[in-house]
């Protein structure tokens, strides 16, 4: 008998070997870092059969190195060939006639073709097969798909210097960055890390969820980061060189008042010949170093940072000036309309921060160039665990806007908490500001989302957070994703070599916990709450006499925030018909929404037949008892899983959401009990 292929003894990442331990045939642990998604066990389907890649492209060369690796695990073989395909089971060739990164599967006769125009695809196509599996290799005949988004980036917010307060990676709660060394921590000393195998690791994750760009530092560009843009080059064009076989462009975030820092200039003004052509040679140093590099993203006028403001400029005049410099090298500015009064008197009722990008953007509809995208949040505030989609999506159709979302967990437990945000993010992508324009089709900029991921082991701190990261890419690839599907899709592959009652566990936990999560903290969208600064934990008046603007206006007699055009704001009115009717009235206005919009009594009643004060207690006890069932599931799963460095931390960090939920239920209850006077319906004790 002809014996069976031999386990390897090494596991291969990025050119480095690791030792691989193994319990009854399944890898149980090796030196490198958490696999996340793609684990050996999930290119099984793949790696057991015999593979041929097409040569001639540098992409198709990393599809061919990806298999490699697979039947190296599993058995199976491939070869490269040149011309006709040679007989396979699974063929990755080069046709015509596709878009630039489209692909298409062909089945027939027990064999699967990938086709595509150009390595990128093909890179696409092998990581659908891996997410596949046995499926793979059955169902419909042919199948083509095609990004619906050109760009699709994650911007970090890393820093090369330790921030006194926001430390390596701002709002990053998944350890130090993986691009920058600290250095001793002294102001200055930060560096482009010397090994950059976490990067390379970072980019086939990305390329296997399609992510095809990345910001790699903070939009609130310090001095040390600033110069990115120059002393650092040769090592900014390492990490380009390091994500470009995943076919992930670089960009920088990038200060506007760079002229200022790094060139010696008096000004940076948009309108000055000066600043310009210091933009144009800038860019002209940048694509020489990096020829595929893909642009800028730029804060301006937001929270302290420089921009076009200070010369009685606008941000169309801005933004402008920066593409005139980029265009030359088909190079694109990303400018966030995060844009606001962060200086707001809390006594002034007639400054409403929600209306802020829209005022400030709106009018500039249609001056843009076409090389900038305008970046717009999901929500006019700051990504909180519910919000009104921002009208602004709707109210540019002449400029080209991308939405702009937080994988991150900044509001949304800090990857303290198992949150997975994939269906909000379904939610607003499907919202359909009227005659079926919803936000995915208005978004002609593509996407951007604030990335989660640091030198954590785990990636993402919590481990479960990496489904965040997974659903981001898939939803940015396909809108119209299910975002129960994706989740199921990261369980099966991430949990690939693990019981069947661990996957149903984790699903479980994960299904609605961006509802729980809401349920235990803040309530009916109306948002924050939340300590001041770091942002965890629950501080009801965190914010409510501050400058931010942040504000929920309980008094004795009700809570919200009057945004009608009848008698508050008028931000309801931003938005087009019949989600300004639908938002102005109480007798429409969905439960979730009617704080954002309404400033009510305790005792009005919800469409759900509960007042507001029954819902805030029953909706804290709900929320508690749900995390109590998250804890205990896992603790009856935990035991059996193969990696018990994953059990332990996630027992951590369920742990950790339990007591926190506890704590927001007794706070968010308590202030509102003593503020109203009414008491529980169902005599539960509150403090």
């Amino acid at each position: 008998m002809k014996p069976g292929p031999v386990p390897p003894r090494e596991f291969v990442v990025d050119g480095h070997k690791y030792p691989v331990v193994r319990q009854n045939g399944r890898v149980i642990a090796t030196d490198a870092a958490h696999p996340a998604w793609l684990p050996t066990a999930a290119t099984a389907a793949l790696g057991s059969r015999r593979i041929a890649v097409i040569e001639g492209d540098p992409l198709a060369d990393t599809v061919a190195a990806e298999a490699a690796e697979a039947v190296a695990a599993h058995g199976g073989s491939i070869t490269r060939f040149a011309g006709d395909a040679p007989r396979a089971e699974v063929v990755f060739t080069l046709a015509e006639g596709l878009a630039d990164e489209a692909y298409r599967i062909d089945r027939a006769d027990g064999s699967v073709t990938v086709a595509a125009s150009t390595g990128r695809g093909l890179l696409y196509g092998y990581f659908h097969l891996v997410r596949l599996g046995e499926a793979a290799f059955a169902g419909v005949a042919s199948e083509t798909h095609a990004p619906a988004g050109e760009i699709r980036i994650l911007d970090h917010w890393d820093n090369m210097d330790l921030h006194p307060v926001m430390g390596a990676v701002e709002r990053g709660y998944a350890g130090a960055s993986i691009f920058f060394d600290a250095g001793d921590g002294l102001p200055g000393s930060g560096t482009i890390r010397d090994d950059l195998s976490r990067v390379r690791a970072y980019g086939r994750l990305l390329a296997s969820i399609g992510i095809n760009a990345l910001s790699i530092n903070n939009v609130n560009v310090h001095a040390r980061e600033a110069r990115l843009l120059t002393d650092d080059l040769p090592h900014v064009a390492r990490i380009a060189d390091t994500l470009r076989p995943y076919g992930v462009r670089l960009h920088l975030a990038v200060s506007w008042a760079s002229p200022m820092m790094l060139g010696g200039l008096e000004t940076s003004d948009p309108f000055d010949a000066g600043v310009r052509a210091w933009w144009a040679e800038a860019s002209n140093r940048v694509w020489a170093a990096i020829p595929d590099f893909g642009g800028f993203v730029v804060k301006a006028d937001s929270e302290g940072q420089p921009g076009p403001f200070a010369y009685g400029r606008d941000h169309a005049d801005g933004a402008n000036m920066l593409a005139e410099a980029v265009a030359p090298h088909g190079g694109i500015i990303h400018w966030r309309a995060f844009v606001y009064n962060h200086t707001q008197d809390w006594r002034d009722r007639s400054t409403d921060r929600a209306r802020a990008a829209f005022d400030h953007f709106a009018p500039l509809d249609g001056r843009f160039r076409d090389n900038v995208i305008v970046q717009v949040k999901y929500g006019p505030m700051d990504f909180q665990v519910r919000e009104p989609v921002s009208p602004v999506l709707a109210a540019m159709p002449q400029t080209r806007v991308a939405l702009e979302l937080q994988v991150t967990q900044e509001y949304t437990g800090q990857q303290k908490h198992a949150v997975y945000l994939g269906p909000q993010w379904a939610e607003i992508m499907r919202f359909d500001f009227g005659e079926g324009q919803t936000v995915a089709s208005l978004a002609q900029g593509g996407f951007a989302a604030v990335a989660n991921v640091g030198a954590d082991e785990f990636w993402t701190g919590h481990p479960f957070a990496q489904a965040n990261l997974y659903a981001y890419g898939r939803l940015s690839w396909n809108p119209l994703a299910d975002a129960d599907d994706l989740l199921h899709e990261w369980i099966a592959q991430t949990f690939a070599a693990e019981d069947a009652a661990v996957a149903r566990t984790v699903r479980q936990i994960l299904a609605q916990s961006w509802l729980t999560y809401e349920m235990y903290t803040t309530p009916l969208g109306v948002g924050f709450m939340v300590r001041p600064g770091h942002h965890y934990g629950p501080d009801v008046d965190g914010y409510e006499y501050t400058p931010w603007g942040t504000y929920h206006f309980a008094d004795r007699d009700g809570i919200g925030v009057d945004r009608t055009v009848a008698t508050g704001t008028g931000y309801a009115g931003l938005y087009p018909s019949p989600w300004r009717e639908t938002y102005e009235s109480l007798e429409t206005v969905p439960d979730e929404l009617i704080l954002f919009f309404h400033h009510v009594p305790y005792t009005h009643v919800l469409h759900s037949g509960k007042s507001v004060i029954q819902h805030i207690y029953d909706t804290h006890f709900e929320g508690v008892e749900r995390v109590r069932a998250y804890v205990e599931a896992w603790n009856a799963v935990s035991g059996s899983l193969a990696d018990q460095d994953l059990a332990a931390r996630v027992n951590e960090r369920l742990a950790e959401q339990l007591r926190s939920a506890i704590e927001w239920r007794d706070q968010v209850n308590t202030y509102f009990l003593r503020k109203s006077g009414i008491a529980d319906a169902h005599g539960r004790r509150i403090h």
